[in-house]
């Protein structure tokens, strides 16, 4: 009885260990690749841009959050014209546009809750915040513009 539970044990810690192996390789493939490296540098540049148009906008726009949404706006153009033709290799149009920008609601979500929570309620320097912001969901906004707003239409695959 004792071998019979021994080697059941052993065959689900083998399918375990089988589930958590075709994870882990799900990921090296989703995040290992050279479309992910270039969109973090994109994004990395990107920061850059939003961070810089949303301090400089606030030098016209007296509310911080305003101008961190200006900024965003400034950058997700940037951002998508990058990605479009570096990270993705995609021609533009105006319904990739609309699925990039529908792509980036939960980042930007995100990142003017911490705007809010930082600036508005730690008070943290403007700059400080707008930076820090702009590093959350990075790998969340990555596979949803692969899945959504970059997937190959019927009529553009090869």
């Amino acid at each position: 009885m004792k071998a019979g539970c021994a080697v059941r044990l052993l065959q689900r810690k083998g399918l375990v260990m089988k589930l958590l192996k075709t994870c882990f390789q799900k990921i090296k493939e989703t995040f290992l690749n050279r479309a992910f490296i270039m969109f973090l540098l994109i994004g990395l540049f990107n920061t850059f841009n939003g961070t810089l148009f949303s301090y400089c906008y606030s030098a016209v726009i007296e509310n911080a959050n305003l101008a961190f949404v200006a900024g965003y706006i400034t950058s997700l153009f940037i951002s998508y014209l990058l990605n479009s033709f570096i990270t993705f290799k995609e021609r533009l149009s105006v319904l990739k546009f609309i699925r990039f920008a529908v792509s980036y609601i939960p980042n930007f979500l995100i990142q003017n809750a911490m705007v809010f929570l930082f600036y508005n309620t730690l008070h943290w320097h403007k700059l400080l915040t707008y930076a820090m912001a702009a590093v959350i969901g990075v790998p969340v906004t990555f596979i949803i513009l692969k899945v959504f707003a970059f997937k190959k239409d019927a009529s553009e695959k090869d």
